[in-house]
């Protein structure tokens, strides 16, 4: 097997209940646009424990971090999830025996917990067809692009003195005084 990765995306979020239908989200938006609709189910039944166990194990009330992340790699889809609090016992682990899974202690006290789902038959992470992006403005930038810049670095300057709370703004003559 080629354990080159050829396409990673990541997310991260507040380990909170609703990180559970985030993640499903961010995972069905990745696996569309890298092609790979028919991993999707798989792909989020996966998701779906390793988050929600994660979630489970954390106190709501000092809730830390989760990084969910999809890599291409390979004959193979990589699910991870990372995080201060898996639980290396829970057994989600056990839950997804049938694939090749696992949990790997991080600096830091991190924890990443992964799983494996292989390709469909004939495809490997080099012939997926990825998502070519080209680097343009917004259409609000593009709508701009003629107008005139009014800026006023005295007004920005008040409002960063306001925002700021620091009282009021240094008194401007117009010389730099």
């Amino acid at each position: 097997m080629n354990s080159q990765t050829i396409q990673v995306d990541d997310l991260r979020l507040l380990a909170v209940p609703n990180a559970v239908n985030l993640a499903d989200l961010f995972l069905r938006f990745t696996l569309s646009e890298w092609s790979l609709r028919p991993l999707q189910d798989d792909a989020s039944r996966v998701m779906s424990a390793l988050v929600t166990a994660t979630v489970e194990d954390t106190d709501q009330q000092s809730a830390g971090f989760i990084t969910v992340r999809l890599r291409l790699r390979g004959d193979c889809l990589v699910v991870e999830v990372e995080t201060e609090r898996f639980n290396e016992h829970a057994p989600v682990l056990a839950q997804l025996s049938e694939l090749r899974t696992g949990l790997v202690p991080l600096d830091g006290g991190i924890r990443l917990a992964w799983c494996e789902l292989p390709l469909p038959t004939g495809l490997n992470g080099t012939a997926v067809p990825l998502p070519q992006r080209e680097r343009r403005p917004s259409p609000a930038a593009e709508a701009m692009a003629g107008e005139p810049d009014d800026f006023d670095p005295q007004v920005m300057q008040r409002l960063l003195f306001g925002l700021s709370g620091a009282g009021k703004p240094p008194h401007d003559d117009g010389l730099g005084n």
